[in-house]
């Protein structure tokens, strides 16, 4: 895997990118120790540093830039021990960026209604900070809760995307 650290407003965010070019983890950190962890035991491999932030980096900075869903095509894989967090995964997916959803919302959308806290730990176990946008899943009545790299990241991710118009 292949590792690069950029510099965003909401502070650095590091990506782990496999030799075929999909994320396998995520999230606004400098630190590759904090996302190894995150990717699950089949596909660890030696970590190297990127030659250049490539197609996820320049998708990164179009996002920065105002075009929000230039995140949307980035490859992600991610691994877990059951369908039903690989399924929310792909359905957090389609979560619009600018119109956040309530984790009763989200078990809705994921096809279990009554699967609130797996609606949760899928947002809680996602590896791929802001490709999989567990960012946009807020707590039942509306308000923020957790998020593994902050709730002052959240806070800037979720202004960022109601403050600018989605690219066509």
């Amino acid at each position: 895997m292949r590792h690069t650290t950029i510099d965003t407003p909401a502070g650095p965010f590091t990506y782990l990118v496999s030799d075929a070019g999909a994320v396998r983890a995520s999230g606004f950190t400098a630190e590759i120790d904090e996302l190894l962890p995150l990717v699950h035991a089949g596909l660890r491999e030696e970590t190297r540093p990127a030659a250049s932030p490539g197609p996820v980096g320049d998708a990164v900075r179009s996002y920065l830039d105002g075009d929000l869903t230039a995140i949307d095509d980035v490859v992600v894989e991610q691994r877990t021990g059951g369908p039903f967090l690989s399924h929310a995964w792909r359905v957090m997916r389609d979560i619009k960026a600018g119109e956040p959803v309530t984790y009763t919302a989200f078990a809705e959308l994921a096809g279990r209604p009554a699967a609130v806290r797996a609606a949760a730990t899928a947002c809680a176990r996602n590896a791929a900070a802001l490709f999989v946008p567990c960012h946009r899943v807020l707590g039942t009545d509306g308000t923020l809760r957790g998020y593994r790299w902050g709730l002052d990241v959240k806070t800037w991710l979720l202004r960022h995307e109601q403050g600018r118009s989605i690219a066509a």
